[in-house]
């Protein structure tokens, strides 16, 4: 099945404050983008952090770190902390044939959150796979 390469494109991580959230991850070093974005869809405010500048040769897109601020407490990201606390929510990975690779895992017996791609951050299309079918991991999948 061909649904092109797959590389990490961020850790999302549960928070009740993006402010003090981001402390830590700018004494690191790592870059705030400059605008926090909220996806009403997903009831959720992110801001993203880089790992490193875009590099050419490399990547165009460095793996990065997003923190998860709900908008409601009956939003996915707020329930997880009702029921969790702040920390890692989940693991993404960016794709480039998402249709294609949901098709793939369904055929194959993974079990989907969503078996259709929906709107996400910065206008890319998402889909999640369950933690059931990963070993406990949330697995978001990501097609800019």
């Amino acid at each position: 099945m061909d649904f092109g390469s797959i590389h990490i494109d961020h850790v999302g991580i549960a928070t009740g404050d993006l402010e003090s959230a981001s402390h830590f991850w700018k004494l690191l070093g790592l870059t705030q983008n400059a605008e926090d974005e909220t996806v009403l869809e997903q009831g959720v405010t992110t801001r993203f952090f880089s790992t490193s500048a875009p590099d050419e040769s490399v990547e165009k897109h460095p793996p990065m770190v997003e923190l998860l601020q709900p908008t409601s407490e009956d939003s996915p990201i707020g329930k997880f902390l009702a029921k969790r606390g702040p920390g890692i929510q989940q693991l993404c990975f960016r794709v480039e044939k998402l249709q294609p690779l949901i098709d793939y895992l369904l055929d194959n017996g993974i079990q989907m959150i969503d078996t259709e791609p929906k709107l996400g951050a910065g206008g890319s299309i998402i889909a999640f796979v369950h933690p059931k079918s990963t070993g406990g991991v949330l697995v978001e999948l990501k097609q800019r």
